[in-house]
């Protein structure tokens, strides 16, 4: 569904000043001279209305994460959701996956969260699928060599696709669930489809990856 054009969307931004990185490519290598402090860098793609990231900094304050999403109609919610609750562990890029190895320099990065993509059901599109081999390697260029992929989807065929292509890649996998909300896992901070989809009985499934 094509989110509606948010009304006065610069003016909104530009009142969260700090928040939403204007020109992230400066940062390449320095991102953590933006936060004044040397702790590692979360990133997570795609994240929607902010909820994900904003509670993960408020429960994470030794962790900086870094918001991307390609649409500002929808980045403007998030980034106000964290300048609402004073969250100075997070900021905001406007972009893509595909933008990930200009916007971080090499082992720059040591954990990547990937929620509720797009599946790009259609098998014509499945390059676009933002586990396939091409967006993976990319993220091995901006991980540290113990950094960890983190991906929660309601689709169960993107889930099994997603498997297959980070064994196929070189990665290993731990913490797999097939029905996260009813299993043990601790700690899980829900996006807003995770909650709507949850609502509706579906399972959420879950996985860890990581790479020597």
């Amino acid at each position: 569904m094509r989110m509606r054009k948010k009304k006065n969307a610069d003016q909104r931004l530009q009142k969260c000043e700090g928040y939403l990185v204007e020109n992230p490519l400066d940062y390449r290598g320095k991102w953590k001279t933006l936060f004044n402090n040397d702790n590692p860098i979360h990133v997570e793609i795609g994240c929607g209305k902010g909820n994900f990231v904003v509670g993960m900094a408020l429960a994470h304050p030794e962790v900086n994460y870094i918001a991307v999403e390609v649409c500002k109609d929808v980045v403007v919610l998030a980034v106000e959701k964290a300048f609402d609750r004073l969250v100075s562990n997070v900021k905001f890029v406007c972009g893509d996956a595909r933008t990930l190895g200009e916007i971080f320099e090499d082992a720059e990065c040591q954990r990547i969260y990937l929620n509720f993509s797009d599946p790009w059901p259609k098998s014509g599109h499945y390059k676009r699928r933002l586990t396939y081999k091409d967006f993976l390697t990319l993220y091995k260029q901006v991980l540290v060599a113990d950094g960890e992929i983190h991906f929660k989807t309601d689709n169960m065929h993107l889930f099994e696709f997603s498997i297959e292509s980070l064994s196929q890649n070189g990665f290993k996998l731990k913490n797999v669930s097939l029905d996260l909300h009813n299993s043990k896992f601790e700690g899980n901070i829900m996006t807003e489809y995770e909650k709507r989809f949850s609502d509706m009985g579906q399972p959420i499934y879950r996985l860890e990856a990581y790479f020597d």
